[in-house]
């Protein structure tokens, strides 16, 4: 059973890539409402996890839930927004109707002032959303996908790897949006090798390493347990053992 007040719950979840299996048995529960972190080196299988929860990759075995929900039912789709690692909107389009598209595929309409509100929030210039995204730069393209998956409306937000090709202040802005969704009682699942950010606004993390889940806490309790003053140093200690622990076998 799935506690519908969880925003996602995967329970013993394998997924391969024809004979590599690179997920192995994960399980974690997010509450609705939270900020949760996936955290791992290239190739962890942090990506796999999120498009296998979302029904883009077939699982192994296992199951996934949002909101109490299987996965496999299409009406759930509309509970969440995905950005993707590598995004890339169409680039034929303009911004503006790019933006126009997104939002109709979960029937939403918006007030210009809102759209100038979060445009506002992450330093876009909203004249650009006249110009071909084909024109935009790779931080233009992802403050696009990002006020695109906001104003989506959707109870849960998944992005992996949102602080791509985005300088300090962009970094900065992102996070202040990302406070501003959770405090609408949006709930967000976060994949990203920028831990700092991480530590500072995740509620829990999730590390994933060689397929495998190696801890699910807070970002403080992950740094009591590595006994280190930084996520990042926590988690470099949590491979290093485990690179040990594999040599050693």
């Amino acid at each position: 059973m799935s506690d519908p007040n969880n925003a996602m719950e995967i329970q013993n979840l394998f997924a391969a890539y024809g004979a590599r299996v690179v997920l192995h048995d994960v399980s974690f529960d997010m509450k609705a409402g939270e900020t949760f972190g996936l955290i791992g080196v290239n190739g962890a299988g942090k990506t796999t996890l999120i498009k296998t929860a979302m029904g883009l990759k077939a699982a192994k075995a296992g199951e996934v839930f949002f909101f109490g929900e299987g996965n496999r039912n299409e009406n759930i789709k509309a509970k969440f927004s995905y950005l993707p690692e590598r995004f890339d909107p169409p680039w034929f389009l303009k911004g503006g109707e790019f933006i126009d598209f997104s939002a109709s595929l979960y029937g939403r309409k918006y007030d210009r002032d809102v759209l100038q509100k979060y445009c506002d929030r992450l330093a876009l210039d909203p004249a650009v959303l006249s110009r071909r995204v084909q024109t935009y730069s790779k931080g233009m393209r992802q403050k696009l996908g990002l006020i695109a998956t906001v104003l989506s409306g959707s109870p849960l937000l998944i992005l992996d790897e949102p602080m791509s090709g985005l300088d300090p202040l962009a970094r900065a802005l992102v996070k202040d949006l990302l406070l501003e969704v959770k405090a609408e009682g949006r709930s967000i699942i976060l994949s990203s090798h920028i831990l700092a950010d991480m530590d500072e606004i995740c509620d829990r993390v999730c590390v994933i390493h060689g397929g495998i889940k190696r801890f699910l806490g807070t970002p403080t309790a992950l740094r009591e347990q590595m006994n280190e003053q930084s996520l990042e140093r926590a988690f470099m200690a949590i491979v290093k053992t485990d690179y040990a622990t594999t040599k050693a076998a």
